[in-house]
């Protein structure tokens, strides 16, 4: 008999317009100009990332599907029996497919994504492909603490799911308080199963960020279109362009919006002013050696316990324990 509730409950926390409107008021007034990557994933924006990992510059979802292609019944019996995976950013879930088809009885997976539209489709169809697997959506910005739904069963292991090298989005101060995050809402005996990108040559590295096609360029500027529609600003989408540029002193791709001319943008009843050629902040997509992420998890308090390397070397996906107490 099916474990699967008839009709998945979605626990939608969606930030709001008046939440949307004030972090767009204070990035805008920041020196330098700064969004957050958040604001790319509206319906349209899920749909174009997802494009962006077709792309043939974009290794990063090849290697990281490789790894679980070849090592997903390993991770599955690494996380034991009756575990509750909880996945930031779920997206379309195609990694998440290849989990949970090795995963021995899960009490439940709990997909937490921003974009509501792309968690209504990935849940329908993980609801048909796994009908014995309780789904637990939440629609909310999984940077912000979570109050995680309570599962039918108690789990004997909470495991954070963290795939597609997100965690490279946060600079080290914001990346340590997230592991943090994690660490907390696994508890005692849980987990952190997050993919993670490794440096290698700066070519290979932007060609990824600036495909030949310009999907990541709409993607980029989809942004902009999103807040014309949704809050109200009047950004001139055709006066910016998208700028992604490897920074090998520190060890990240830095993607900007750039004002091709000398212009203003309202929000509201406020006017801020860009420069011919000012750069906006919109993301940076950080590389590691396996060292540098060992060290960054050892601040957040969690330990690395096992590596999965995709062929190349290019992808790592790790399994982050609690480091024990000095």
């Amino acid at each position: 008999m099916s474990a699967q509730p008839k009709e998945i409950r979605l626990d939608d926390r969606h930030p709001d317009i008046e939440d949307t409107t004030e972090t767009v008021r204070h990035g805008l007034a920041a020196k330098p100009k700064k969004l957050p990557s958040r604001l790319f994933y509206d319906e349209r924006g899920s749909q174009l990332f997802e494009t962006i990992c077709e792309q043939p510059e974009y290794y990063l979802t090849r290697a990281e599907i490789s790894i679980m292609r070849e090592h997903a019944a390993d991770i599955a019996d690494l996380l034991g029996p009756e575990v509750r995976i909880v996945e930031y950013g779920s997206g379309s879930g195609i990694k998440t497919r290849m989990l949970l088809e090795h995963l021995h009885a899960p009490v439940a997976y709990v997909p937490v994504e921003i974009s509501r539209s792309a968690l209504l489709d990935s849940v329908a169809e993980l609801a048909t492909r796994f009908p014995d697997i309780p789904l637990q959506p939440v629609c909310a910005d999984f940077t912000q603490p979570l109050r995680l739904p309570v599962a039918a069963r108690s789990p004997r292991r909470t495991v954070i799911y963290f795939p597609g090298s997100t965690i490279g989005n946060f600079e080290t101060k914001e990346a340590i308080k997230i592991l943090r995050q994690m660490r907390a809402e696994m508890s005692d005996g849980g987990g952190v199963l997050i993919g993670v990108d490794l440096k290698k040559d700066s070519a290979t590295i932007e060609a990824a960020y600036n495909d030949a096609a310009g999907v990541t360029s709409e993607f980029t500027l989809n942004m902009l279109v999103r807040l014309n529609r949704e809050i109200g600003t009047d950004f001139d989408v055709s006066a910016f362009r998208h700028r992604a540029h490897y920074n090998p002193m520190a060890g990240r791709i830095e993607t900007t919006l750039v004002s091709t001319v000398r212009q203003d943008v309202h929000v509201g009843n406020e006017a801020f002013s860009f420069r011919e050629n000012e750069a906006m902040q919109v993301e940076y997509s950080c590389k590691y050696s396996l060292d540098d992420f060992a060290q960054l998890a050892a601040k957040a308090g969690l330990a690395v316990q096992q590596v999965w390397l995709d062929a190349d070397g290019q992808f790592s996906v790790q399994y982050l324990v609690r480091a024990p107490a000095v």
